[in-house]
């Protein structure tokens, strides 16, 4: 799942902001001698009532305020153990904690009663591994491949979306295109998933391009894929790196999908100017701060209840307020893909749910017209929603994701 993409402004949420007060001292204990000092006080001032009153006393000093930011409690999941839900709820914001929370829920996400779990093909080899990249981050990787002596096609290579991971849904998604005869790999960004950094902050967006383009330079020299077609895969946001990596490297791959990408704020819903210059003032300020609006936006990637409802099991996403810098650097990285779209020259397919209220279909097909791509298709899903390959009915995921495999097919044929 990709939440939080429409960037839309609203009103901060106020409730997670609580004023505190500091109490008043307590009594003294029985037995203490200042609470007969305290009575005789009190005597005292009862004598003195029908006397002249007393001078005026200043005022007492008002207790201290301070501001308090209440984290974000995550709901407990329905039908697990305390035990389950207490791993589940531990804070995320560096990778050992999420690594140790995904080995955890492993198990638990395989028997989940979803489509691309339960219709995974066998026989599939995988590998999963760390690889440090040029700024010493240690960067998550996997593979799929097809089963011992199918022949492979071509290589597959994958960008998540915001929030996301490569290990969740992906996981039977790659298994699909696996057992169709590619070689699949995924990385985790930065920040993201079981890649070091912290969760959920993109400090410069550049950096993840830069990141993808540096790990799959290396996977496509793999053995096993050497010299056979290269295609890259982005889905939301994982497609506006897509579409950076190949402004970047415009001949470096042989193919182009793009699944819902986030590549323009469409009009309706990107902030005011106003709004946009304040966010880059304060991202400069408070650049790791959870202090941009986000809604809850699974009604409107899932089409299907009982889907949505599976999401929560994807433990190690991103689902925190938004950080300002990654806001802003969402904005800049949307703006100059805008700028460029007339670049996009590879081969190209574009899919989107026509009913997607999360990244905009309409930027689609904007993209679709203007890239100068000679070989480009779009393919829009009458009524689909955001997770066109998560969250639709079964036929509608395994239609989508044969309509990839039939256009990734006819490429591979042309080699």
């Amino acid at each position: 799942m990709d939440p939080a993409l429409t960037l839309g402004f609203r009103s901060p949420e106020l409730s997670l902001f609580r004023l505190r007060s500091d109490p008043p001292p307590p009594p003294p204990p029985l037995g203490d001698p200042r609470r007969a000092l305290s009575r005789r006080a009190v005597r005292a001032r009862v004598n003195l009532s029908s006397a002249s009153p007393p001078p005026p006393q200043p005022p007492p000093p008002s207790p201290r305020t301070r501001l308090t930011v209440a984290a974000k409690k995550k709901p407990p999941i329905d039908g697990l153990s305390d035990e389950m839900n207490a791993i589940a709820s531990q804070r995320l914001d560096f990778a050992p904690a999420r690594r140790r929370v995904r080995a955890a829920f492993a198990e638990v996400q395989r028997q989940l009663d979803h489509c691309l779990f339960k219709l995974a093909p066998a026989g599939i080899r995988t590998e999963e591994w760390y690889e440090t990249n040029s700024n010493g981050l240690q960067i998550f990787c996997k593979s799929w491949l097809p089963k011992v002596g199918m022949r492979i096609k071509g290589a597959v290579c994958f960008c998540h979306g915001y929030g996301d991971t490569c290990t969740f849904f992906f996981e039977g998604i790659a298994r699909h295109f696996a057992s169709k005869g590619y070689a699949v790999y995924a990385l985790d960004h930065p920040g993201f998933g079981l890649s070091d950094g912290l969760h959920g902050y993109i400090s410069n967006f550049d950096e993840l391009v830069d990141n993808v383009i540096e790990q799959y330079t290396k996977i496509k020299e793999r053995p096993e894929v050497r010299g056979l077609p290269r295609f890259i895969l982005g889905q939301s946001m994982g497609g506006a790196v897509t579409l950076k990596v190949h402004l970047k490297q415009p001949d470096a791959w042989d193919g182009v999908v793009l699944v819902a990408p986030m590549c323009k704020i469409s009009d309706a819903v990107r902030p005011p100017e106003a709004v946009v210059k304040v966010l880059t003032f304060m991202s400069s300020v408070l650049p790791k701060a959870k202090l941009f609006p986000q809604k809850d936006l699974a009604e409107l990637a899932f089409r299907e209840s009982k889907k949505r409802k599976m999401a929560v099991y994807n433990v190690i996403c991103y689902n925190d307020q938004m950080r300002l810098q990654t806001a802003s650097e969402l904005l800049r990285a949307t703006d100059d893909i805008e700028s460029q779209v007339e670049k996009v020259s590879s081969p190209l397919l574009i899919l989107h749910g026509a009913g997607d209220k999360v990244t905009d279909p309409s930027v689609s097909k904007f993209l679709y017209e203007k890239a100068s791509s000679k070989d480009k298709t779009l393919k829009l899903y009458e009524g689909g929603y955001h997770c066109i390959l998560e969250g639709e009915s079964d036929v509608k995921i395994f239609m989508a994701l044969d309509d990839i495999v039939s256009w990734l097919d006819s490429r591979c044929s042309l080699k």
